[in-house]
């Protein structure tokens, strides 16, 4: 490990997190619970759901099932130790620590982004080859892309965690921002950084640029479809099956594109932009594929009659 080196030097990170103002940290503390316990809540009540009702046993539903756990592991990589410094004058973490939680940031985020490509192919099954879906989306393909888009978030993670470990580390301890993330590492490392900041640029490019590119020729594919339909409640009832999904893609995409391709700066929008990504998308999920989808109401509501009835 690279930073062994300084390691006398450096045992652990400050963080500068939200705010150094008691009464203002104590309301984000209130506001961040809320947030983590919804996305808690939400996404939990979603698994339990597509478990039960065994009409939500389809493609759509297996991989929205994942998407909910990968959320539900996204959102606990960082809230949890957010919380905690919000209720502590000192906010540090260990080198260690530091590194996890990059590893899990980009795994977590990395799986998602697979899963809504995948998700993305899927409506365009349904909707341009409805007659063959349950050919073309077989159980066991369904098994082999979720795989897939672990396993493809594992290997471009490990490759952006190593450039962390060989990071050379001296004297400059606080990370502007209120968890680790590799651009907000780069300032603080005294080793030439120029060719991890390249191969950062280069593996998000690939895996964002990828996965979104599979998505948008997906709905290229779905929205030509959708307008050769001549019935207008057909093509009202053809979106209507892809909206969710699509409105989860752009609150994703939108904010990790900003995220993680802006330089660093330790501004406000960055910790706005990495919040959404992070924190809120995660918990606004479960809330449009249950409010726009009426099989997902639906089941709900059999779930609420079976148990409280």
């Amino acid at each position: 490990m690279a930073w062994s080196n300084h390691s006398t030097a450096v045992t652990e990170f400050t963080l500068t997190g939200l705010s150094d103002d008691p009464l203002i940290a104590a309301l984000l503390f209130v506001l961040f619970l809320g947030v983590y316990l919804l996305t808690m809540t939400g996404n939990l009540l979603l698994l339990l759901v597509i478990r039960a009702d065994s009409r939500l046993h389809t493609p759509m539903y297996f991989f929205l099932s994942n998407l909910s756990f990968v959320d539900l592991c996204f959102s606990s990589v960082t809230v949890p130790k957010l919380l905690k410094d919000l209720l502590c004058a000192k906010k540090s973490i260990s080198v260690e620590g530091c590194l996890a939680q990059v590893f899990f940031v980009f795994f977590s985020s990395g799986t998602e982004a697979c899963l809504l490509s995948v998700m993305a192919y899927d409506r365009y099954a349904a909707i341009c080859h409805p007659l063959l879906y349950g050919q073309v989306m077989r159980n066991e393909l369904c098994v082999r892309l979720v795989l897939l888009s672990w396993g493809v978030a594992s290997l471009n993670t490990t490759v952006i965690v190593l450039l962390a470990v060989n990071l050379d580390f001296c004297e400059a301890q606080t990370i502007h921002h209120y968890t680790c993330e590799l651009p907000a590492l780069f300032p603080l490392s005294c080793s030439d950084i120029s060719i991890a900041v390249y191969v950062l640029l280069c593996s998000s490019l690939l895996h964002g640029l990828g996965t979104f590119t599979l998505i948008f020729f997906s709905y290229a594919r779905i929205i030509s479809t959708i307008l050769s339909i001549s019935s207008t409640t057909g093509r009202s009832k053809a979106f209507s099956t892809c909206s969710s999904h699509l409105a989860a893609v752009t609150l994703f995409f939108g904010s990790g594109f900003l995220c993680y391709l802006m330089p660093p700066s330790g501004s406000s929008l960055d910790l706005l932009l990495s919040l959404q990504y992070s924190t809120v998308t995660p918990m606004l999920n479960p809330l449009i594929y249950s409010l726009k989808n009426k099989e997902v109401k639906a089941a709900v509501s059999r779930a609420l009659r079976k148990y409280l009835l």
